[in-house]
């Protein structure tokens, strides 16, 4: 549709317009419209259609097209005013309807625009206490699933600022933590592996500051989705690579994540024992996760 009304128009603006509880996020569409044509101007309605429809009514120009996809504005029960010429787009023989793909995005990867994709990708992470395998299964389940994995953005933060931290290094470590993984969900090939999440570095800062932590990562934290935790048991040695520090608070950490997770009710599966078992109990749930989406 944009290509098209390009090709008609001399000035081109787009309305994204969301009410609440939408069931993608007006803000996340509008991310969407505006990073894909960031040369055009786009604006966002949180008042919904009607506030968009007024916008419309109140803007000035000497003739005004309207780019109607697929009978939109007939949907939504509006005929279409005179001075609009309308453009509507049909179907090609290949096209899926948008209502198809937001049924089941996993099977229509090929038709989400690339900046969607993310959104879409199932996401599981794998938290437990320091020296517990994290980083080694992220890595191996990404290679089985041939698809790429979020390293811990703090490992890379204390090996270059050192292990000092105040609390505006927990905001680089938070923030950095997201921004990778945001990075990352764009070349996932359908499911994401996330080694550690900001819940581990919410309870991380709790062990640095005294039960602690900045309200904002809160925050984060609880508003971050993933399909599936993979919560990594503190059974294998415990090995210093010169970062690690806390190998007595190892139980601990692994019960407070786990009394989280429970209290939260998210989705967990505990990994334990040696190598041969935790590979084989990580990749049961995941193929799980990944069987249910395929299968709806």
């Amino acid at each position: 549709m944009v290509s098209e009304a390009l090709k008609l128009c001399d000035n081109l603006i787009l309305l994204v317009y969301s009410d609440p509880g939408a069931l993608v996020p007006g803000w996340q569409r509008y991310h969407w419209v505006k990073n894909t044509w960031p040369e055009l101007e786009v604006l966002h309605f949180t008042g919904g259609f009607q506030a968009a429809l007024q916008w419309l009514e109140r803007h000035n120009a000497q003739e005004k097209v309207l780019i109607d996809g697929n009978g939109k504005w007939n949907f939504w029960g509006w005929n279409h005013p005179l001075h609009y010429s309308c453009l509507n787009l049909g179907l090609t023989e290949q096209a899926v309807t948008s209502t198809k793909i937001r049924n089941n995005p996993d099977q229509h990867w090929d038709w989400l625009a690339p900046l969607a994709r993310p959104y879409y990708v199932q996401r599981i992470a794998l938290v437990g206490p320091e020296s517990c395998g994290k980083s080694y299964m992220a890595e191996k389940l990404a290679q089985h699933y041939d698809t790429v994995f979020v390293e811990e953005y703090g490992r890379t933060y204390c090996e270059k600022f050192g292990m000092d931290s105040t609390d505006l290094d927990f905001a680089h470590v938070a923030g950095g933590q997201l921004y990778r993984e945001d990075e990352m969900a764009l070349q996932a090939n359908r499911v994401l592996f996330c080694d550690t999440d900001l819940l581990v570095t919410q309870i991380w800062s709790e062990v640095y500051f005294k039960g602690k932590c900045q309200p904002w990562i809160f925050w984060a934290n609880h508003e971050r989705r993933y399909m599936h935790f993979l919560l990594c048991a503190p059974d294998i040695p415990w090995v210093n690579d010169g970062l690690r520090e806390f190998e007595g608070e190892r139980d601990w950490m692994f019960g407070r994540l786990k009394n989280e997770l429970i209290s939260r009710e998210l989705p967990f599966s505990i990994i334990s024992g040696d190598f041969d078992r935790r590979w084989r109990v990580a990749l049961e749930a995941v193929n799980t996760c990944l069987g249910s989406i395929v299968s709806s």
